[in-house]
């Protein structure tokens, strides 16, 4: 089949994960507000916590949602103001020297990660082995579910969103468990155990049975139920809550007195070296958390759909270059957003979209109501979220799948607990490349001496593809094969194979005559060059377009 055959079969494919969303209408309202009631404690959080306007926080959400999510391939996928830019940012702003300027290096780093999926450097996300990004996945679980607990009793001075394990107020994840003991409130708590009371009848069986259970979420009925007990005992010294335990968003007269809000690029800078490193940062991080979000909801997708990597580069770029034109934060794909969507029962792009008009609706309309909403209300939403993700059948089933799998997925876990994403899934991908290296030491090249029959020749058999990473086993077995013998080399079924394999073999032939050693190679005339080229092109996934 040809490459354009190939690709016009991937397109229609997606076409057909992402058609007929009218259809789904039913699932996807409900999934969309799901997303928007988690989404927007996020924005504003991540805001607050990059130190910048919390308006900022909205238009990367509103944008991640309607502008991201309409160019997206992703059927699933949610976009938004990411936790793991917070530090790049602060950082950046200080470097650069204003916000307006950091502006021009989002825009700019949009347009890099455009290029990177025009050149389709999306295929580097399927390198990443399943154990790790199960491992990914829990240990955002592990992590929300950790952060959330101080809201869920009414301490809520670490902003939403801040998912780094040292805190912006100067705590940790856990010392942050032990000081939240000071300020615990009896209203927060009733508001946590009654909304956490009403997600988990929502979850039942029996309860589902119920037609109109389907067309109101139970997370709205939470956020409601929140709202009115925020009303019921407002000024009540036991009950009651304070302001910094409510949504905070900047109140508006107008749509004007919205837009006016905005920030805009300042492009006088161009010539700073700086604004350039900024925005390469930028779009390596962010598109580097793209991927691994877009494989690990395609691993939660019940339809298990497949999102085309490189059009999900592509439309994070626009995004950014947007955002930034407007004064948003940097965007990328949310796996805390994407899997509440996934449990919300979302079944097309269309949830996602919708999450974002109802961020931009809801903010320009009725921020008066949205600043009832209690923190404690959507803590229990994203303890629900937090425990889907990093459920203890995972572990079991991770546990009884053996070491090689374990390892990697735990390690993942706990580092990301400590650090951050990027810093736990690095840890976890060396732990399986180590793998993969002891693994290719020991086979398929090995040769026990103690099996060996004098007098008998010794066959190695190289298998399709050898690349460099079996450069260890095969000088190991070379190394091992005893003095005045014979050893047949047999290159038959061998389709591509490393030059340092074949310098290395070249290497045993002329090292041999002096061990009185004789070596027969069979299936080995091809020219190095030719190896070479083939090598390149398998390495990266030459037959295998991915749009």
């Amino acid at each position: 089949m040809s490459a354009k055959n190939t690709k016009d079969r991937f397109d229609n494919l997606q076409t057909g994960y992402n058609a007929g969303f009218l259809n789904n209408l039913k699932s996807d309202i409900p999934a969309g507000l799901v997303v928007f009631l988690v989404a927007l404690p996020l924005c504003l959080g991540i805001a607050l916590a990059s130190k910048v306007n919390p308006i900022s926080g909205i238009i990367a959400g509103v944008i991640g949602g309607i502008i991201v999510g309409a160019i997206s391939g992703s059927p699933l996928g949610v976009s938004g103001p990411a936790a793991g830019l917070i530090i790049i940012v602060i950082n950046a702003i200080e470097s650069l020297g204003s916000f307006e300027i950091f502006l021009a290096a989002v825009v700019l780093s949009g347009v890099f990660q455009v290029i990177l999926g025009l050149l389709k450097v999306g295929v580097l996300g399927y390198y990443f082995p399943l154990a790790v990004i199960k491992g990914m996945l829990a240990g955002i679980g592990v992590t929300i579910i950790i952060k959330q607990i101080p809201h869920t009793v009414g301490y809520d001075k670490d902003p939403e969103g801040d998912m780094e394990f040292f805190q912006m107020d100067g705590e940790n994840s856990f010392s942050e468990l032990i000081n939240m003991l000071n300020f615990v409130s009896p209203g927060a708590i009733a508001i946590t155990l009654i909304s956490m009371a009403i997600l988990i009848l929502w979850e039942r069986k029996f309860f589902k049975k119920m037609a109109w259970t389907g067309i109101i979420p139970g997370p709205l009925v939470a956020v409601i139920f929140g709202i009115f007990c925020t009303l019921l005992f407002k000024g009540d010294t036991f009950w009651g809550l304070g302001q910094d335990q409510l949504v905070s968003i900047p109140k508006t007269s107008s749509v004007g007195d919205f837009f006016g809000l905005f920030s805009f690029p300042d492009w006088g800078h161009f010539a700073n070296p700086d604004l350039y490193i900024v925005a390469a940062t930028i779009a390596v991080v962010a598109s580097l958390e793209t991927l691994l979000c877009v494989e690990a909801t395609d691993k939660l997708d019940p339809q298990k759909r497949v999102t085309p990597a490189n059009r999900e580069l592509i439309a994070q770029g626009s995004g950014n270059i947007l955002s930034g034109l407007i004064g948003g934060l940097p965007i990328t794909q949310v796996i805390v957003r994407s899997s509440a969507n996934i449990q919300a029962g979302g079944k097309t792009k269309f949830s996602a979209i919708f999450h974002g008009a109802l961020l931009m609706i809801c903010v320009l309309l009725i921020p008066g109501v949205l600043n009832h909403i209690p923190y404690a209300s959507l803590a229990a939403i994203l303890l629900m979220v937090g425990y889907k993700l990093t459920k203890p059948a995972l572990y079991f089933q991770m546990f009884a799948k053996g070491w090689s799998q374990f390892i990697p997925f735990f390690a993942t876990i706990v580092v990301m607990v400590f650090t951050d994403l990027l810093i736990g899934i690095s840890v976890g991908l060396a732990i399986a490349i180590v793998q993969i290296l002891w693994n290719n030491f020991q086979t398929p090249f090995h040769f026990n001496p103690d099996e060996y029959k004098e007098g008998a020749p010794i066959e190695i058999e190289l298998s399709e593809d050898v690349s460099f990473l079996n450069k260890a086993g095969i000088l190991h077995t070379l190394n091992l094969i005893p003095n005045n013998s014979k050893v047949i080399i047999d290159g038959r079924k061998n389709k591509t194979i490393h030059p340092d394999i074949i310098e290395m073999i070249e290497n045993f032939k002329e090292n041999a005559k002096h061990r009185g050693i004789e070596v027969e190679c069979i299936g080995m005339e091809e020219p190095p060059k030719k190896n070479v080229v083939l090598s390149f092109k398998n390495l990266f996934g030459k037959g295998f377009k991915v749009e």
